[in-house]
């Protein structure tokens, strides 16, 4: 007997929730072979068929041979399947429905890790801030935040999906606002030359909320990519920053030259020389005098990301320390910038009496450190 109403229903809830109907159709026929097997007078060995084009439901008995292969097989639909077969539906589509769409969910976004998306703030506590995608929420730990920035409920952020966990109850989205990878996301949506492949981005460090540099190379003779970046009177670049809450961006050019690149990568201060010891992968960058705060950078921020940008420690002097009793020099180490003034002390006769080490550690933090040691020379040593 032809069902169209019930087909009809199936198709119409397969459209609206985004359902393959085929797959709707295989997945009712299991829930109702599991309702027929619950009968007393169930054959040993069944299957149900649903009849696509006209919604007919039928139950066949099977008998099998040793091997599982079909030797006979009857019209075993019982008299009254048709109401099972209403109640069964009704229970079970909506469950079907659940669990296809967490699956259909966690595929979607388990192929986006590493992607970009804008979400909605829903919730915010000391642990999370909640945000709603659309179909699905996402997590936006404590940890991924940037720590001056405030959610506010119903606010619109920028995210970058850093994790999709398979849950019991679909799919679990982590997001970050500190990934180095938004700013060249952000990059990528901002500006057509770097979607394009034009402009590559070659490498970037970041200090989320504070400051990210970013070195770009174009592939195109005619393109200059630091202008591609930043646009007409940097509303390009402005764009990100907004984005960012005024997170400060420099855009650098890339060079296979390290020593270019080395000086591109302090900007704004300007370099004098750089010397390379490529065996232990340090840069001694050489600055004027008025040149050496910039260089350096609020708390060391400059040469810090100027040192992960490149991929060199790098050793900042002032150009006249090897003439002065009192010598600067900044190095970085890691996330480490470390300030040490070394002043040599003389006596009336000009032999040295003691060297004083004063020597301040930043870290990446901002947390400061400062350690004085002074050695005294004796006159033999000296």
């Amino acid at each position: 007997m032809a069902n169209f109403e019930f087909l009809e229903a199936l198709g119409q809830i397969a459209r609206d929730q985004n359902i393959d109907e085929g797959e709707l159709l295989i997945a009712l026929a299991n829930a109702l072979l599991a309702a027929y097997k619950r009968r007393p007078d169930s054959a040993e060995d069944a299957e149900v068929e649903i009849n696509p084009e006209t919604g007919e439901i039928k139950v066949w008995g099977l008998e099998l041979d040793l091997e599982g292969n079909v030797t006979r097989e009857w019209d075993a639909t019982p008299d009254d399947f048709g109401r099972i077969a209403a109640q069964t539906a009704k229970q079970v589509l909506m469950q079907l429905i659940r669990d296809i769409q967490r699956r259909q969910m966690y595929e979607e976004f388990a192929n986006r890790e590493g992607d970009i998306v804008s979400g909605t703030v829903q919730q915010n506590d000391n642990r999370y801030t909640l945000l709603d995608l659309g179909r699905v929420e996402a997590l936006l730990p404590q940890a991924e935040q940037i720590a001056f920035e405030r959610y506010e409920h119903g606010a619109r952020i920028k995210v970058y999906i850093v994790e999709v966990r398979k849950t019991n109850k679909g799919p679990q989205i982590v997001v970050s606002r500190t990934h180095p990878a938004l700013v060249a996301k952000l990059f990528e949506i901002e500006v057509p030359e770097i979607a394009n492949g034009i402009v590559e981005i070659k490498a970037l460090a970041r200090e989320p909320g504070h400051r990210s540099k970013i070195a770009v190379a174009s592939n195109d003779q005619m393109i200059d990519p630091v202008g591609a970046c930043v646009g007409a009177r940097g509303s390009r670049v402005r764009n990100i920053t907004n984005e960012l809450r005024s997170e400060r961006i420099d855009v650098v050019p890339y060079s296979d030259d390290p020593v270019e690149f080395i000086q591109s990568a302090l900007q704004p201060a300007r370099v004098r020389e750089v010397r390379l010891d490529e065996e232990e992968g340090i840069a001694t960058v050489i600055v004027h005098d008025q040149q050496l705060s910039l260089a350096i950078g609020k708390e060391g921020q400059n040469a810090r990301l100027a040192a992960r940008l490149t991929g060199w420690r790098i050793d900042i002097r002032s150009e006249n320390e090897a003439n002065d009793e009192v010598v600067e020099e900044v190095w970085t180490d890691g996330d480490v910038v470390v300030d040490e003034t070394v002043t040599v002390v003389t006596d009336e006769n000009g032999e040295v009496e003691a060297v004083v080490v004063d020597e301040v550690v930043t870290t990446a933090e901002g947390d400061v450190e400062e350690v004085v040691v002074v050695e005294t020379i004796s006159g033999d040593e000296a």
